[in-house]
């Protein structure tokens, strides 16, 4: 299964991670370069559905002069998240750049690890520019282990010329129950249970302090401020953005803790961006879509598709 996410869904969330790596009132480059560093579990060059975010991850931007020569080199390493942000003063042009990975962090060497190889350099996207200003984004940067991992699947070649032999007989073997996968099933609660001590092992990527401003970005940072928590975000009800908040909150939460969630975790924070930037009607849509995902109807008007919290109480 793959994913192949727009260039704009990886501009907004290269950006909304921005925030955890500089504050907002030190923002002070012309010229920004965001991007993500995965972990490419399957050695298949691509992103999938088992690939994760790798934190401290070197990443450099490379500009080379007409002579071929290296003429621009820097430095920077991925945070919690795997992302990373460049910031460049007098507004170069980096259209001619790009970016690769240059190291690894530490953990993430040796056979189990995902630093033993690095995928292609990518080159640098100018998605918006103002002014003095511009900011550019890169497609996703891949590192990988020296083996794929056990349970990725295996796609076998057809032989030449087309005809396939018969398999030799081979002799059965017992069957292999997996463990289940919490990830990997279907499930979407409430923001009431999002907010019950038993279930606090469910946060997971997010923690219930961290700031509205780090997970949603600037965006969400100049409607709500830098210091509201997620924990508050859930508490909003009573005004419309406080609700949408509430509900967007909620989504992301569901986003990280099923894969087949409604919203993919990218999806929610562009709808919720989108949503600042509208009109009022249409924040009040997306805060309704948003609530009806996390209460488990993933339908279609009256198409229902009803999907239940997976939650059970977190062991001591």
């Amino acid at each position: 299964m793959k994913m192949k996410s727009p260039n704009y869904k990886l501009f907004i969330f290269g950006v909304f991670m921005l925030l955890a790596a500089v504050a907002v009132d030190e923002a002070n480059g012309d010229a920004m370069v965001t991007g993500t560093v995965f972990c490419d579990q399957c050695k298949d060059g691509e992103r999938s559905l088992f690939d994760y975010p790798l934190s401290g991850m070197k990443v450099a931007v490379a500009c080379s002069g007409s002579d071929g020569q290296v003429k621009m080199w820097k430095e920077e390493t991925t945070n919690w998240f795997g992302n990373y942000a460049f910031s460049f003063d007098g507004s170069p042009d980096l259209s001619g750049c790009y970016a690769t990975l240059s190291g690894g962090g530490s953990g993430q060497q040796g056979s189990t690890g995902c630093g033993a190889a690095a995928g292609p350099a990518q080159g640098l996207k100018l998605m918006f520019k103002m002014f003095d200003t511009a900011i550019y984004a890169v497609d996703s940067l891949l590192s990988q282990p020296v083996q794929p991992m056990p349970f990725c699947p295996r796609s076998a070649s057809p032989p030449p010329g087309g005809v396939q032999p018969p398999a030799p007989p081979s002799p059965s073997s017992p069957t292999v129950k997996l463990p289940p996968m919490p990830f990997l099933q279907a499930s979407a609660c409430p923001y009431e249970e999002w907010t019950k001590p038993e279930y606090k092992c469910y946060w997971k990527v997010v923690e219930p302090d961290t700031k509205v401003a780090v997970a949603f970005g600037l965006i969400a940072a100049g409607k709500y401020g830098t210091d509201m928590t997620l924990r508050e975000g859930l508490q909003g009800r009573g005004d419309l953005y406080r609700t949408l908040l509430r509900e967007a909150t909620t989504a992301l939460l569901n986003s990280y803790n099923s894969v087949q969630f409604r919203y993919p975790t990218l999806s929610v924070i562009e709808h919720m961006n989108w949503a600042l930037m509208g009109s009022t009607q249409q924040a009040l849509q997306m805060a309704l879509r948003f609530k009806r995902a996390n209460y488990g109807n993933f339908g279609d008007n009256n198409n229902n598709n009803n999907v239940r919290c997976n939650f059970t109480p977190c062991k001591e």
